[in-house]
């Protein structure tokens, strides 16, 4: 019974210290954690684990295990605040995933990001084409933020007496340099077709084209291979 009593007075114990400390560090939202902040969360809750189900741990030992992890994060948090410098290393920093309309390439390949994950952050944010995108932001969270092309943005009232259209969603066609013959044949479509649309454009050869999507009624749209190399985007 004693044994089963220090774990009640352990487990509230911890309860409560991880309750206070989430208050003091500030952290409101899952969704704006960085992923810095996720995985200090979750060692934080394996060291609270261990610690209630040692028996040799007293309450003193768990408290100190908390919030000794927790002054760590709260220092952090201090220096990112005070040093500007260092957020970039602890927190990281939004990158362009999309620029002026292309994929950048490496900078997908760096924050191993590959098109069908892009495509559905895209459609959190009622982004359902990448012909619509003009800057796409890769925030350190792990979201995108968008900004429309013009024809795509959202119109104001003096937009709005404009006639019904029909609405078609795009289709992947060509990813990474691969045709998705699956969707060419969903959209009862040859590869005869997809080269003759290619070299409309320039393209000679399939492995040209990083990115092409279908849309019934309009032009193929394609992006090539786009590199960043490290160099600065132009404003």
């Amino acid at each position: 019974m004693n044994s089963y009593l220090q774990m009640l007075v352990d487990t509230i114990f911890g309860f409560v210290a991880l309750f206070l400390l989430t208050k003091l560090l500030g952290k409101t939202q899952i969704s704006q954690l960085t992923p810095f902040d996720f995985i200090s969360a979750l060692i934080l809750g394996e060291l609270v684990g261990n610690a209630l189900f040692d028996k040799k741990a007293s309450v003193i030992e768990i408290g100190y295990v908390i919030f000794l992890w927790g002054g760590l994060l709260y220092l952090t948090e201090l220096i990112t605040q005070k040093f500007k410098g260092t957020r970039s290393l602890l927190e990281g920093g939004p990158d362009f995933v999309i620029y002026r309309g292309k994929l950048i390439r490496d900078v997908m390949k760096k924050n191993k990001l590959d098109i069908n994950q892009l495509q559905s952050l895209l459609r959190a944010k009622d982004v359902f084409s990448l012909r619509e995108v003009e800057f796409a932001f890769l925030e350190t969270n792990g979201t995108v933020s968008v900004i429309k092309k013009p024809p795509y943005q959202t119109p104001n009232k003096q937009d709005m007496q404009v006639s019904p259209k029909e609405v078609n969603l795009a289709t992947t066609l060509i990813n990474d340099g691969e045709i998705i013959y699956d969707n060419l044949k969903e959209k009862n479509l040859t590869e005869e077709w997809l080269d003759h649309e290619l070299q409309e454009q320039n393209y000679e050869q399939i492995s040209d084209v990083f990115y092409a999507e279908y849309r019934k009624g309009e032009k193929l749209f394609i992006l090539p291979y786009t590199n960043r190399h490290h160099r600065k985007f132009d404003a």
